[in-house]
């Protein structure tokens, strides 16, 4: 068989047994693929008040969340961004892009005992550092590093 009609298949098997769930009141679909946002930190004009929205202002300065994106972005439109965070314990990591319209990128929650990894695209409208926050036990810790733009981003 091929492996395109395979894939093709296991697709369709997956769709159908998630529309006949939602149908039988087992699934709900909003809450099936994706947490509810925090409207006030999607909203929010500046980092400070998309971390104040999510209670991480006064996150403590780390080395223990490593950001691995590059120095310069050739196209600001879709710039590829690794982070790890080396802090135990970990349980969520919060992303931002300090000078886009609106910072706030996402929350990506870490099952417990999970690896505390993302790997992501984001757009970058202009040159700016990409400021990461872990929560670690209940406390937020941060980091940052420039990405350059070069072309591209949210303006044009």
């Amino acid at each position: 068989m091929d492996m395109h009609r395979r894939n093709v298949l296991r697709g369709a098997g997956a769709a159908g047994a998630i529309v006949a769930a939602a149908a039988a009141g087992l699934v709900k679909p909003g809450v099936a693929f994706a947490a509810p946002p925090n409207k006030a930190a999607a909203e929010a004009k500046s980092t400070a008040d998309a971390m104040k929205a999510l209670g991480v202002s006064g996150a403590a300065e780390t080395k223990d969340i490593v950001i691995k994106a590059p120095d310069i972005a050739e196209n600001g439109a879709v710039v590829p961004i690794e982070i790890e965070s080396k802090i135990p314990n970990t349980e969520s990591i919060a992303v931002f892009v300090d000078k886009n319209p609106f910072p706030y990128v996402g929350t990506f929650d870490v099952s417990k005992g999970g690896v505390p990894f993302v790997a992501l695209r984001v757009k970058v409208g202009e040159s700016s550092p990409v400021r990461v926050v872990a929560m670690a036990g209940g406390k937020p810790y941060t980091t940052a590093k420039e990405v350059k733009v070069t072309i591209g981003g949210c303006g044009g």
